[in-house]
């Protein structure tokens, strides 16, 4: 007999017991009279009573009594009719459930013995071993021994049947348990081959694509199971997944499609407005972080966030007010740094380094652990950077050779930041020995060696700073060496040098967003060259691909403003770059122009006097805002505006030094003062 339907022995057997009940404690029963001719009757009844006992074995606590039962009617069921697999596969798993395993592999490998074939044999030992493999979250080691021996067995079952799903599932599991990522990939997609749909195939392969960085692959696998059965725990995986491969927006939208499936859990809630805020979706990021922080007006973290979401709106009265809340909260460092960065933002850098400075003041010690060592570092960082920004070279240098006393590991990242001090500083003599005295102190540092090159590019020699970076140890095979050699080149006007070193980047770039990068300089490379037109199509590619990317909106559409042409696509895309990233100096300048070009004149030299305060040193923004003056007829205004503008473009590293825009600019000084001399 091969095989019972266990409706139909469970029915029978409840038949045998309502008309021969069994007292608890009855001794072994014998084989009815009445069934003693029909061996195969007689081994249906004792199944159905081994199988009756089974359940109230398990009702009962595993009771020894009924345990012992449903053993002792599952053997004679099994001596009656040996060659039904059925009954031993019953009685080994009531091992499992009693917990003796060894006997159930005993039971299940005589099993397997018979019939090498009994897939439902090889299932019980592979879920016994399972069993004994461990549990790393609970404190219990691999045994790696029992994960070999389960995922053989599960290999054997899905041999005997290759469209078992379940036992598919179990392989793939446990192959990932033994870190065999193609082995359980293979599994998983064997599992999609029977059912495309499967969600758990679908999410285990996601996480196998994920655990090896391909976020694309797992985003692309849980997509559908989302679309198909929004399930929480899918959802926020997918909305992680989108968050760790930088897609922030899809991130945020998806995190958005958990809440209501989370009941608005607040850390749901948290990580929807984080990404709304890397996405640079602002007013969306700012209202969610408002709610929380209205909701838990106590927790300092959202206080800032909240104040530095208003700052990026130059809403500098509402950051204020956000920060004196905090500040009521817990007047602590990241308070203060916090205020700090907004004055910088705000222009009023000497009131930001005051801060920092006291700062430093305050916490200075003649020792330091580390989580104090680090937050000096910090500030001494940030107030190098700040007095850079406000043209305070030599502070700005002391404070960075002090990160080095603090941290020696860091001296050549340290002289890195004094040699780009010395050049913003236009003190280009100093960069030059102090860049010379770097590479000596640190022969073969790759950065220091590119940031030479740049020096050298800096004071006008280009043929030295590509050999250099050319002499660097592969760098043809070398994308970002190659593209710090096209803008050398740019800079000094090889063109057709450069266009083949773009197509040698280009060629190394193994993701979008490096190709998009590539695209964007031979924009730029065609702009200097002044063929308009192929440049616009560059930077059409960047967009088609990254309509959010605020270089490629600014550079394209000063591109317009500068000819004079298409000045309402023009204003649109600037201002989108500028509410991406605010307060961002050259798309003020840009956008500026812009309204110059419109006749828009307040606006235009309202933009441009805030552009001044964020770009500092730049010639084109005074010229652009001499030109504004001149044609509000404030020609003293625009005297000084250009005055400016020539002493900069004199200042200006020789690789930057343009005699043509000089004699522009020199021209339009020198009549306005004319004019002023004449109404004299």
């Amino acid at each position: 007999m091969n095989g019972y339907a266990r409706t139909a022995l469970i029915s029978l057997g409840l038949a045998c017991v309502s008309t021969a009940p069994l007292a608890y404690g009855q001794a072994q029963p014998a084989v009815p009279a009445s069934v003693k001719p029909d061996e195969h009757a007689t081994a249906y009844y004792n199944f159905a009573m081994a199988h009756l006992y089974g359940e109230l074995a398990s009702a009962y606590g595993n009771r020894g009594e009924y345990v012992n039962k449903a053993i002792d009617f599952y053997k004679i069921a099994m001596k009656l009719d040996p060659g039904a697999s059925t009954i031993g596969e019953e009685l080994a798993e009531l091992y499992i459930q009693t917990g003796q395993l060894e006997r159930a592999t005993q039971q299940a490998n005589e099993l397997v013995k018979a019939d090498p074939n009994n897939a439902n044999a090889h299932k019980i030992i592979a879920r016994i071993y399972s069993r004994q493999i461990g549990d790393p979250d609970q404190g219990k080691a691999i045994d790696q021994s029992m994960l070999k021996a389960a995922i053989g067995e599960y290999q054997k079952i899905t041999e005997i049947n290759p469209k078992d799903i379940e036992s598919l599932t179990m392989l793939a599991r446990l192959l990932n348990v033994a870190h065999d990522a193609p082995g359980a990939e293979k599994a998983y997609k064997a599992i999609l081959a029977i059912d495309s749909g499967e969600d758990d195939a679908l999410t285990g392969l996601a996480s196998l694509y994920a655990d090896r960085g391909d976020f694309a692959a797992a985003i692309s696998m849980l997509k559908p199971v989302v679309e198909k059965n929004p399930d929480p725990r899918v959802v926020t995986t997918l909305a992680e997944l989108y968050d760790q491969n930088k897609e922030y927006s899809n991130a945020a939208d998806t995190w958005k499609q958990a809440l209501p499936l989370t009941n608005d859990n607040v850390n749901v809630r948290r990580r929807y407005a984080a990404s709304l805020y890397a996405a640079n979706r602002g007013d969306e990021a700012l209202k969610v972080f408002q709610d929380l922080a209205n909701e838990d007006p106590k927790n300092l973290e959202l206080q800032l966030q909240v104040a530095e979401l208003l700052g990026r709106k130059r809403d500098f009265t509402g950051a204020h007010a956000a920060l004196a809340k905090a500040k009521a909260i817990n007047n602590s460092a990241a308070v203060r740094i916090a205020e700090a960065e907004l004055l910088d933002a705000e222009g009023k850098t000497p009131q930001a380094i005051t801060i920092v400075e006291g700062l430093l003041t305050e916490t200075k010690k003649s020792q330091y652990g580390d989580p104090e060592r680090a937050q000096r570092i910090q500030l001494l960082d940030m107030l190098g950077h700040l007095q850079r920004s406000a043209g305070k070279t030599q502070e700005a240098i002391a404070a960075f050779r002090q990160i080095s006393d603090l941290n020696p590991g860091a001296a050549s990242k340290v002289e890195l930041q004094v040699v780009d001090t010395l050049v913003d500083g236009r003190d280009f003599k100093a960069a030059r020995l102090a860049s010379d005295a770097a590479l000596r102190k640190f022969p073969g540092d790759r950065f220091l060696m590119l940031q030479h090159a740049i020096v050298l590019s800096e004071i006008g020699q280009f043929d030295a700073a590509v050999s250099e970076l050319r002499a660097v140890p592969d760098s043809a095979k070398d994308r970002e060496i190659l593209l710090q050699i096209a803008q050398i080149q740019e800079k000094g006007k090889r063109f057709a040098e450069e266009r083949k070193t773009l197509e040698a980047a280009e060629a190394l770039s193994t993701n979008d967003q490096e190709k998009q990068a590539v695209i964007f300089l031979r924009g730029a490379m065609f702009e200097r060259e002044k063929n308009f037109d192929a440049a616009e199509a560059e930077f059409r590619r960047v967009l088609s691909a990254q309509p959010d990317n605020p270089g490629a909106l600014n550079y394209l559409g000063y591109m317009f403003a500068d000819r004079n042409v298409r000045l309402e696509e023009a204003q649109q895309m600037i201002s989108k770059a500028l509410d991406i990233d605010p307060g961002n100096g050259a798309y003020l300048d840009s956008l500026g122009w812009v309204h110059f070009r419109l006749n828009k004149l307040d606006q235009a030299a309202g933009e441009l006097q805030e552009a001044i305060v964020k770009a500092g040193k730049d010639p084109t923004v005074h010229d652009h805002l001499g030109e504004v003056y001149f044609k509000q007829g404030k020609i003293k205004e625009a005297i000084q505006q250009w005055e400016a503008s020539v002493a900069e473009m004199k200042a200006a590293a020789p690789s930057e030094q343009d005699p043509e825009e000089l004699a522009k600019v020199t021209k339009k000084l020198e009549g306005a003062k004319v004019r002023v001399s004449e109404k004299k």
